[in-house]
C-alpha cells in the first residue's frame, strides 16, 4: 500500500513535467489486462553515453504471448558501433540505412507500450535507455509499473535454497525454467523469451 502511495506521488510529479500533453497517455490507469515485455539492444553498456540500435516489444493477454502484435524498430545513431559491440547483437552500420530517427522510434515506442506494466529482464538498464530519450523529448521518465523477471526468480529461487548463490544469467533462468533458446540474439527474440519466462515464473507461483 505504502509502495503504491509512493509511486502516485512520484507519477505526479512526473507528470508535472511533461511537455506535450499528447503524451499524457503514459499516466492513465492502464485498463487492458496486457503486459509489454521489451528488450533494447544498443552501442554499449552505459546510458550517459551510449545510444539504442533497435527496440523490440511484446504483448502479452490472459497468460498468452500475442506474438501476432510485436514491435521492432531500428534506430539511427551518431555513435560507432564497436566490433564487440556488434558480436553481441550483430546489427552492422549497414543495417540502418533505413533505420528511423530516435525521436519517432521513440514516439512509436511509447504508442505501443501506452500506460501498459513493462516486464523485462535486468528492465533497469532497458528503461534507462529509454528513458534517456524520453526527458530529452518529453521532460520525463516512463511513468510505468515495471516487472524485473529475475527478481521473481531469485525470489523462487533463494526459497528453495536459502544459502545459495543464485545464477540470474539469461541462458540460465532459460534453461531452468524449461524455455526454448531462440538462437538469434535481437531485441524481438529476447523479449519473447522473456515473456516465456515471465509466464513459466507467474505461474509456479
Amino acid at each position: 500500500m505504502f509502495k503504491k502511495f509512493l509511486r502516485k506521488i512520484k507519477n505526479n510529479r512526473n507528470l508535472a513535467k511533461l511537455n506535450d500533453e499528447n503524451f499524457s497517455f503514459l499516466f492513465d490507469d492502464d485498463s487492458s489486462g496486457e503486459y509489454v515485455v521489451f528488450d533494447t539492444e544498443t552501442t554499449g553498456l552505459n546510458p550517459k553515453v551510449d545510444e539504442i540500435l533497435s527496440i523490440g516489444a511484446v504483448k502479452i493477454k490472459n497468460n498468452k504471448i500475442l506474438t501476432s502484435r510485436t514491435f521492432e524498430v531500428y534506430v539511427k545513431n551518431l555513435k560507432e558501433i564497436s566490433t564487440k559491440s556488434i558480436e553481441i547483437h550483430g546489427i552492422r552500420p549497414c543495417d540502418l540505412k533505413n533505420a528511423k530517427n530516435s525521436n519517432d522510434a521513440i514516439v512509436d515506442f511509447l504508442y505501443f507500450i501506452g500506460s501498459r506494466t513493462l516486464v523485462g529482464y535486468y528492465l533497469e538498464f532497458d528503461v534507462a535507455m529509454i528513458n534517456k530519450y524520453t526527458k530529452n523529448m518529453l521532460g520525463i521518465t516512463l511513468p510505468n509499473r515495471m516487472i524485473e523477471v529475475s527478481e521473481i526468480y531469485y525470489d523462487k529461487k533463494i526459497c528453495a535454497i536459502p544459502q545459495g548463490n543464485i545464477d540470474l544469467r539469461f541462458d540460465t533462468i532459460l534453461k531452468n525454467c524449461d524455455v526454448p533458446n531462440m538462437g538469434v540474439h535481437n531485441a524481438v527474440n529476447d523479449a519473447i523469451m522473456t515473456a516465456m519466462i515471465f509466464l513459466k515464473l507467474i505461474k509456479e507461483r
